[in-house]
């Protein structure tokens, strides 16, 4: 059988397995249990490509399917869609995923490792552990303010704040909403500690990665930020340029031309949701301290939140970062002001 692509519509238990010949017809499209999937695969003759929708489990399977020596591809989950049609049943998204194998322009997701699948579930829990530790900070603000009470905003002046709160006597609050306050800055402190270490297991993964260490010399990039780059972006090799990067992330404006007109909008904000946050979360710690520096890169920050403001002037320090970021990733070289700012 001369097969060009296999494509596979993942589940739990029932998978569909669509196999395309090299003349455009399909060979077979049809239900493969789980405990038959890999002696499925085997059939197959070795480097044959097979595509899959980047979902859950898909990493475990392609790192099955290539030690069985075959290629595999995974392809972002929002280009197979426009391509199954109205009829939405599991053998219409295995053949839109073998079609969506030799599209143009998709840039598929890279197999992660066991490492870069160690540091991506860190950074899930961690994530989570941020997300509860705000809502709990949101909360006790929330239920003080009933009572008169507020408190700084930040989570240290929350924390710092809160005992000398809950110890004075005068302040309005009663002792049922002392008792509570006490169990929720218990849990801040709690989730704190967790949240440090999860900070630190992150590090000492990534510090055994090639270039993690010249990604920290980028401006903006911090262990977190470097850690969420290196796991989302893996090598970096499936782009062919920096820009490339940045619109995988949704860093670059949308488009709406038509008729040689250009109309550009606000960003795409396509790709990776966190780790589009994390580059824009650095570029705001960057530009925190601009207005106090003179060097090209301050002075070409500057310069943008004097023409588009401060909110636009970040996206295209994010943009920029991105790029940077790419060209430390796939070289070997670190970060250089002077080449990625020049003066004016």
């Amino acid at each position: 059988m001369d097969i060009k692509v296999v494509g596979i519509d993942l589940a739990k238990n029932i998978f569909q397995v669509c196999v395309w010949k090299q003349d455009g017809t399909v060979a077979w499209n049809r239900k493969v249990t789980r405990n038959k999937l890999l002696h499925t695969i085997r059939q197959f003759p070795e480097t044959t490509l097979i595509a899959m929708e980047a979902c859950g489990t898909a990493h475990h399977w392609a790192r099955q399917f290539m030690t069985l020596g075959h290629d595999v591809i995974l392809i972002p989950a929002q280009h197979v869609k426009p391509l199954v049609g109205n009829q939405k049943n599991d053998a219409n998204d295995a053949l839109a995923i073998c079609e969506d194998a030799f599209r143009p322009g998709i840039h598929p997701v890279p197999v992660k490792s066991i490492e870069q699948q160690d540091i991506k579930s860190l950074r899930c829990v961690r994530s989570r552990l941020v997300e509860q530790r705000t809502a709990t900070a949101n909360q006790v603000r929330c239920l003080a303010a009933e009572y008169g009470v507020s408190f700084p905003v930040g989570i240290r002046n929350l924390k710092h704040k809160l005992p000398e709160c809950l110890e004075d006597a005068d302040n309005g609050l009663s002792f049922v909403l002392r008792r509570l306050l006490q169990g929720l800055y218990d849990d801040i402190v709690l989730l704190d500690r967790d949240i440090e270490y999860l900070t630190d297991e992150i590090t000492n993964l990534c510090k055994v990665q090639p270039r993690y260490k010249a990604l920290l010399t980028i401006p903006g990039f911090g262990p977190i930020v470097a850690a969420t780059f290196m796991s989302e972006a893996g090598t970096g090799e499936q782009f062919h340029n920096g820009r490339q990067l940045s619109a995988w992330c949704g860093l670059v404006p949308k488009q709406a031309s038509s008729g040689g007109k250009q109309s550009l909008r606000k960003i795409t904000k396509s790709g990776n949701s966190e780790l589009r946050m994390m580059l824009i979360h650095g570029a705001r710690a960057v530009g925190r301290f601009c207005n106090k520096r003179q060097d090209t890169l301050c002075c070409w920050f500057n310069s943008l939140v004097k023409r588009q403001g401060k909110a636009k002037a970040i996206v295209a320090l994010a943009n920029k970062i991105a790029r940077i970021g790419w060209r430390i990733l796939v070289g070997n070289d670190d970060f250089k002001l002077s080449l990625a700012f020049r003066s004016a």
